[in-house]
């Protein structure tokens, strides 16, 4: 018993082969080290600054509580800071896969799309 026939016109896309060759090339390496050399620090850092402040809403209430300006406190302002520091990890990720990444995987794709 055969597995499958064989195909009577041109594959949809790239093989299976084409794939693995693919993953195994320089290029798809350095793109996943460039790609886990900025989300894996990046990640550390705002789970960091998240469990922090969640640690200090929970047991440094008095210090979350001191006024700075009218009735803007410490605990609101570090509150506002989350959506800042998502922001701007947001916009640096752009910019290192405008950078970085996207050269490379633009690259490897048209090399794929190529052999087509």
């Amino acid at each position: 018993m055969s597995s499958s026939p064989p195909p009577t016109s041109a594959p949809d896309g790239p093989t299976p082969e084409q794939f693995l060759a693919v993953q195994q090339s320089e290029e798809f390496g350095q793109l996943r080290r460039s790609f886990r050399g900025f989300a894996i620090p990046m990640t550390v850092a705002f789970l960091i600054w998240y469990f922090a402040y969640v640690l200090l809403s929970t047991y440094a209430e008095g210090f979350m509580a001191t006024p700075v300006f009218g009735n803007l406190n410490i605990g609101l302002l570090l509150g506002i800071s989350q959506f800042v520091m998502t922001f701007l990890i947001t916009w640096l990720y752009i910019r290192h896969a405008n950078k970085s990444l996207d050269p490379i995987a633009t690259t490897l794709r048209d090399e794929l799309e190529g052999d087509l």
